[in-house]
């Protein structure tokens, strides 16, 4: 059995999708319930949370999505550059990039000042406002990248 173009195609398009809503998803509970409810805690119960989750993030798993949210975005977009529903492909490709470069150039670097040898209250004081700011950036271009790759896949249904 060997796959058509379309089926990789609609592969290629359903696998950004997936990816996408998973990270969009990821991102979503930070600003639901995650950082609500630390907001609630210490200084010190802060930080180590926080440090803990991003080290345990960074894993195998989290990144494909993280990173296969906009590569697979980007190849479904080249696959289907003619094809009816197109322009939402490349709206949900510039999304995506831009999520993954709020996170790249805004998220990490808050992120590494969780290690600092500084007193946990001026670390936090420093840290959570933009670090919460800035995902909801990225809640939202995810969201809207999610969003476009629908609205893609209904266009090219009824094309």
């Amino acid at each position: 059995m060997h796959m058509t173009t379309t089926g990789f195609r609609t592969a290629a398009s359903t696998a950004a999708t997936i990816a996408t809503g998973l990270l969009a998803g990821s991102f979503y509970v930070f600003a639901c319930g995650v950082m609500p409810g630390l907001a609630r805690s210490s200084d010190t119960v802060f930080v180590e949370v926080m440090s803990d989750i991003n080290e345990a993030i960074q894993n195998p798993v989290f990144m494909l999505s993280f990173l296969g949210a906009p590569v697979l975005t980007a190849i479904a977009a080249w696959q289907l550059r003619s094809a009816p529903g197109r322009r939402w492909m490349w709206a949900a490709l510039v999304a995506n990039v831009l999520a993954l470069l709020v996170t790249a150039t805004l998220n990490i670097p808050l992120n590494e000042t969780l290690g600092d040898a500084r007193p946990p209250s001026e670390i936090r004081e420093e840290f959570e406002d933009p670090w919460v700011a800035w995902n909801v950036v990225r809640t939202v271009l995810s969201t809207v990248a999610l969003g476009c790759l629908a609205w893609a896949a209904t266009a090219r249904r009824r094309g």
